[in-house]
């Protein structure tokens, strides 16, 4: 995989007095037990599990302070865990140490629907924040897919199906709450709309995958619920149809919420895994917000311009049991693929590019991909130029490891040849590190490492992340 090694002798033993420590304030919050420490050293990434030496699972911001003091004062790891639903590495304990769980932290600070905002643990997830607001009329868009919590998103800068319209977590986190590597507490933000008042801590910390501090409070944006909401679905002849149907969309300045596509692996793949019967050619799924008449006309734009592309059906998804039933199918189409190959794990890709370079990207790509004989299948949140090629390997086979990763370099170098970039959401973690390289350059590399050493002088926040030390 595409990540540097290690140097030998990095991981510590744990300290027995830490433990201790530990354990007289956490009590039963605090485990050594093996099956604990696996499932928090693993995400959905291909890498091997690699445990921390404890968990201790925090109830409150200054829970988290205090494991981080303790952890500073014997110069031991520390890393954040939300869902474990990462698929860059970033979860994982490279040095071991300390993960600190936050799925616990997860209230609902406040609501100020006047404002369209809401102030959240960082434990909370999407769903859930979704779930409790439903009554104000208003709702949080960022949909990366898994049912993540808001801290991991916002330490990702992660987007999803709703991007295109919406924004990314980076347009829609206002202020946050983060714990420093000396166990300091301090805000970054308000929830007024805009400041000029000094450096914007808020955008330091978003993206920055627990590297220069923990985050365990944010307030993000929140929006009204269209009145009205349509959904569709489009079958092509081809890939270049289907993505040059998205980039005259998006040149004409049509406002769509959503629009993903799905290439023929992946339909085939989805109808088998929902039992579904789409056309198993590429496809597009659109949903359109608004009020009841601009919902219509800007269907049925969309729809005349997949006509001059020949598209083989366009059907409407009005109802909302149909629309809960496409989108739940997109957003399976990676557990779909594994079974695919059974006992296979996903390589998981992701690159974006200028939406007119997306064609020529996606088409460059699969063609890579059919000249390895890959097991793969591409999906994409097309309107903003991200797409993901999931390929399945064999964990077991250095070969076949190797294989998926040469394709997933030549990706990456078409991509930044086109001035696009290594992750659109995604972020680092271990996996991207090189890339970042490519992409930034020597000089903004040692830019972020001179931020690294100085929120962070111990190196223990997530060591082994984003850049090297």
């Amino acid at each position: 995989m595409n990540h540097p090694v290690q140097p030998a002798g990095l991981r510590k033993p744990l300290p027995v007095e830490l433990l201790a420590a530990l354990e007289t304030i956490f009590e039963d919050r605090v485990s050594t037990s093996q099956a604990m420490r696996e499932h928090h050293g693993r995400d959905e990434s291909p890498y091997d599990p690699m445990p921390p030496d404890a968990v201790v699972f925090a109830q409150t911001t200054e829970e988290v302070a205090e494991v981080i003091k303790l952890c500073s004062a014997h110069g031991i790891p520390v890393i954040p865990y939300g869902t474990g639903t990462s698929l860059e590495g970033h979860i994982l304990a490279l040095q071991g140490g300390v993960t600190v769980d936050l799925s616990q932290m997860n209230k609902v600070l406040a609501v100020h629907a006047e404002d369209q905002t809401a102030t959240v643990q960082a434990g909370v997830t999407r769903k859930q924040l979704n779930q409790e607001i439903r009554d104000t009329g208003l709702f949080f868009p960022i949909d990366p897919g898994a049912d993540a919590s808001l801290g991991g998103m916002t330490a990702t800068r992660a987007s999803g199906t709703n991007a295109v319209r919406y924004g990314t977590m980076r347009e829609n986190v206002l202020a946050l709450t983060v714990v420093t590597a000396d166990g300091r507490i301090i805000k970054t933000g308000t929830r007024a709309r805009k400041s000029s008042a000094g450096y914007d801590l808020t955008r330091i910390f978003v993206g920055s995958e627990g590297t220069l501090g923990i985050v365990t409070e944010v307030t993000v944006r929140l929006y009204p619920q269209p009145e009205a909401v349509s959904a569709a679905v489009c079958s092509f002849p081809s890939a270049a149809a289907a993505v040059n149907t998205v980039i005259q969309t998006i040149q004409m300045g049509v406002p769509v919420a959503r629009v993903e596509f799905l290439d023929e692996n992946c339909v085939r793949a989805v109808n088998a895994y929902d039992k579904m019967s789409l056309p198993e050619k590429p496809l597009l799924l659109f949903e359109f917000h608004g009020s009841e008449n601009a919902v219509q006309e800007q269907a049925q734009v969309v729809q005349d311009i997949a006509a001059e592309h020949e598209a083989i059906a366009f059907e409407w998804a009005a109802r909302p049991e149909e629309r809960t039933r496409l989108w739940h199918a997109r957003h399976n189409a990676y557990f779909a693929m594994l079974q695919m190959r059974p006992g296979a794990r996903s390589v998981s890709t992701d690159c974006c590019v200028p939406i007119s370079r997306l064609a020529e990207c996606i088409l460059d790509t699969q063609a890579d991909c059919e000249k390895n004989d890959m097991i793969y299948g591409i999906v994409g949140h097309v309107g903003d130029g991200n797409f993901h090629v999931l390929m399945m390997v064999d964990p077991q086979d250095a070969a076949d490891v190797a294989k998926a990763e040469g394709v997933n370099q030549r990706m990456v170098a078409r991509a930044l040849s086109m001035d696009g970039t290594c992750t659109g959401e995604h972020g680092v973690g271990m996996h991207k590190m090189d890339f970042l390289v490519q992409e930034h350059g020597e000089g903004a590399i040692e830019t972020m490492r001179v931020l690294k050493h100085a929120f962070d002088p111990k190196n223990i926040l997530n060591p082994g992340k984003i850049i090297q030390w």
